[in-house]
């Protein structure tokens, strides 16, 4: 998906190893891509999430950067990251928005991120 000439594409990935069913405790990584399609170069500031589990409840995370840096992509550049997010239940989602900065007109703007699914995979015998 395209939002403000920066595309933001996700893969999801179930972490078994660090999840614990019993205490319904989930835990997922994603990795996020980032490409600038814009002619101009581009900084993120901040991210802001909005975290679904199945059974209802849902959180907010915001804060600078991501995973502890603020990433400045020129004109055609990308930038990929992992992170993770754990759930309670064992499915879930995850949308947000990026603010970022035009390095050249310094004008702030919002860059969304797609809704993306988290879901144990299901395991058969």
């Amino acid at each position: 998906m395209i939002s403000e000439g920066v595309q933001v594409s996700v893969e999801t990935f179930y972490q078994s190893d660090y999840s614990n069913p019993l205490q319904s405790e989930y835990m997922f990584a994603y990795r996020i891509t980032l490409e600038n399609h814009n002619a101009f170069p581009v900084k993120l500031l901040r991210r802001h999430w909005f975290i679904f589990d199945s059974n209802g409840t849902h959180r907010e995370v915001e804060g600078e950067g991501v995973v502890g840096v603020q990433p400045t992509l020129q004109p055609g550049e990308n930038y990929q990251y992992v992170s993770g997010c754990n759930l309670r239940t064992e499915m879930g989602k995850m949308y947000g928005t990026y603010q970022m900065e035009n390095l050249l007109s310094r004008a702030m703007f919002d860059v969304r991120i797609p809704s993306f699914e988290m879901i144990v995979p299901f395991k058969g015998n």
